[in-house]
């Protein structure tokens, strides 16, 4: 056989009746995933907010980030909605490398994925627990989703998922908004067909059962640029994307149009010091266009204690070893005035 099946791993039951959700946090899940809705069905006003480390790769920095950011929430709420990026799974264009906290629990050490299922859901519920947050984290592998169900207030499908059946059709059974991901190439066509489909009613094999979904009314639209034929990265938050985008994204064919732009990624060719300009653009664009405010609901920004980037290897704290953050200083300064411009 070419597949070594090396050891049954838990199931996601066992694995959230071994790290439980306090019946006290439920409920206040359901609340906070009530506003989370509001703002995507345009009841609220205020901007959704995700924003976090590239990757959550140590528990003690994640927490100490998202500690400072509970604080600061407390100053913005009447006119953000935070909800941390708690990325527990790293997609790798090439498939090698540091692959996130669920692979590689120790990102100097081999992988573990026994010890890394449990790493991921321990991570979110500590999250929860000490700063009264409810987390997003990205549905890399779908199977796997049932490990955070019962924790996840925002899901993300990337760029490299976004055109893949199961991605799809799992999305249609989420019960929190799912962002669907422009794909790496830029077509807008195959991001909007993937919000249809996980809009839709349906039926698959997932875990090995016959289930069936009733449609996901609050799967959305992430722009996050694009990477052109000739190789270079490409932005799509720009005034003219949106209102393209706002004559095709319509209540005619789909429910709760809503648009969240990724501050990073292509849209920033990775240079992450340019994500306030571009909040700053989109909120201008919102003022300038009824349409275009309507429609986007949201940001992602990627944000860590300190600026830039390392190797896995290189012992700064509190800074990624995966695509370059801002730092703590930069990020207070972009909440602020977020918050003063929405």
């Amino acid at each position: 056989m070419s597949m070594n099946f090396k050891r049954r791993l838990p199931i996601a039951k066992e694995i959230r009746e071994d790290m439980p959700l306090s019946p006290e946090l439920a409920a206040k899940k359901v609340e906070f995933d009530a506003q989370v809705a509001a703002i995507f069905r345009g009841e609220d006003t205020r901007k959704l907010l995700v924003i976090g480390p590239c990757s959550a790769d140590r528990e003690d920095s994640v927490l100490d980030y998202v500690m400072r950011l509970a604080k600061l929430s407390e100053e913005v709420s009447d006119r953000l909605l935070i909800v941390p990026r708690v990325y527990t799974n790293k997609p790798r264009t090439k498939g090698t490398g540091y692959k996130g906290l669920l692979h590689n629990p120790d990102p100097e050490a081999p992988a573990d994925l026994l010890e890394g299922v449990k790493a991921v859901r321990r991570m979110h519920l500590r999250v929860i627990e000490e700063s009264g947050f409810f987390t997003a984290d990205e549905m890399l592998y779908p199977s796997n989703y049932q490990y955070l169900v019962d924790l996840l207030s925002y899901v993300a499908v990337g760029a490299r998922s976004v055109e893949n059946q199961e991605h799809r059709l799992v999305s249609s059974g989420v019960p929190v908004p799912v962002g669907m991901k422009n794909p790496t190439a830029g077509s807008t066509t195959v991001m909007l067909n993937s919000i249809y489909a996980a809009q839709a009613e349906q039926e698959f094999i997932y875990r090995g059962w016959e289930v069936e979904t009733h449609g996901n009314p609050l799967a959305h639209a992430i722009l996050r640029g694009y990477i052109g034929l000739d190789g270079r990265t490409y932005p799509n938050y720009h005034y003219e994307h949106l209102e393209r985008l706002a004559e095709r994204y319509t209540t005619d064919t789909y429910e709760n149009p809503a648009v969240v732009v990724d501050c990073n990624h292509d849209n920033s060719g990775k240079r992450p010091f340019e994500q306030f300009r571009i909040c700053k653009e989109v909120l201008d664009s919102c003022h300038r266009n009824d349409k275009i405010r309507s429609l986007v609901k949201g940001f992602m920004v990627e944000s860590y204690l300190e600026d830039g980037n390392q190797p896995v290897d290189g012992g700064v704290y509190g800074k990624s070893i995966t695509d370059a953050c801002i730092g703590w200083d930069k990020t207070e300064y972009l909440i602020r005035e977020l918050a003063e411009r929405a």
